[in-house]
C-alpha cells in the first residue's frame, strides 16, 4: 500500500475527531491503522501537504504526543497549534474526501 493510499485511510479518522474536538495520540493511531508509531509521520506528510495547497486548516495537527497536545516535529503546517487545532474544530469537513491521486498531487 502506497502512502497516499494510507493517507486516504486515515482521513476519515481525522475528519470524525475533528467533528468530536478529540485529539489523536500518535500511540491511539497507530492501534487504529495498525501501523507502529515511528510510521506514521511520513503517511500524514500527504494529509499536511493537501491541506496546505488547498488552504484548509492543518487537520493533522490534532494528531499528538501522548497527552502533550502537541504533535511531532514533521508537523510544519502551523506556528500556533492551539490556534489550528481550534481552527480544525471550527471546520466542517464532512463534505470533503480526498483521494489517493488528491494527495499525492499536493506533495
Amino acid at each position: 500500500m502506497t502512502v497516499t493510499e494510507r493517507a486516504f485511510q486515515i482521513w476519515p479518522v481525522l475528519a470524525l475527531c475533528a467533528s468530536k474536538r478529540l485529539l489523536l495520540t500518535y500511540d491511539e493511531l497507530s492501534r487504529l491503522i495498525g501501523v507502529p508509531p515511528p510510521g506514521l509521520g511520513q503517511l500524514l506528510v500527504p494529509i499536511q501537504a493537501y491541506c496546505v495547497l488547498h488552504e484548509r486548516p492543518a487537520l493533522t495537527s490534532i494528531v499528538v504526543k501522548g497527552n502533550t497536545g502537541i504533535p511531532g516535529a514533521g508537523f510544519t503546517a502551523a506556528e500556533n497549534v492551539p490556534m489550528a487545532q481550534a481552527r480544525v474544530y471550527n471546520f466542517d469537513w464532512s463534505n470533503i474526501s480526498p483521494s489517493p491521486k488528491d494527495f499525492a498531487n499536493a506533495l
